[in-house]
């Protein structure tokens, strides 16, 4: 069997995206911003807004760098989302965006990555990544920075939201 090096990308993608989809199961939208709580104290761990959120900031980057058409950020996204953004619980529902929002942009933007990962040839996938510094040196090429933004840092992340979900009493997704 032959297959392209996007198809071979695109297999951890659509794992991921199951995987988040499972993992949105019985979360409800005023808890999707709250850090999780064990014999009242609250547990500093990414909530599941973070983790959509930031997550659904790399979806961008992936069409941007094959050359697919644009997604816009939302507004407010990179301020509270980005890799230097600090998670904070909300009780009050006033810094994240809405989770309908924040997964809409999260399925909606991974859905068109796949799409675009899946149609790059094997030679775009070849060129040197466009990062440069630490990033170029663990991740070569276009193909294996893609590889890692989809599969190991989605997963990473998503680990976290399994974890943040067991300690909400919500148990395993």
């Amino acid at each position: 069997m032959t297959r392209s090096i996007g198809q071979t990308i695109g297999d951890s993608l659509k794992l991921s995206i199951g995987y988040g989809e499972r993992l949105l199961k019985d979360v409800t939208a005023s808890q999707f911003a709250r850090f999780a709580t064990s014999n009242g104290t609250a547990i500093e761990s990414n909530h599941a807004a973070f983790v959509y959120g930031h997550l659904s900031l790399y979806a961008p980057r992936i069409l941007a760098d094959l050359g697919a058409p644009a997604l816009a950020t939302p507004e407010g996204f990179e301020a509270v989302f980005s890799k230097d953004a600090k998670c904070i619980d909300d009780p009050k529902g006033t810094i994240y965006p809405p989770m309908d929002q924040v997964t809409s942009f999260f399925f909606d933007g991974y859905k068109a990555a796949l799409a675009a990962i899946e149609a790059t040839s094997d030679e775009a996938f070849q060129a040197p990544n466009p990062l440069g510094g630490g990033m170029a040196e663990r991740f070569p090429t276009l193909g294996s920075m893609h590889n890692f933004y989809v599969g190991g840092h989605v997963m990473l992340h998503m680990g976290q939201l399994s974890a943040w979900r067991r300690m909400q009493g919500l148990g395993p997704a």
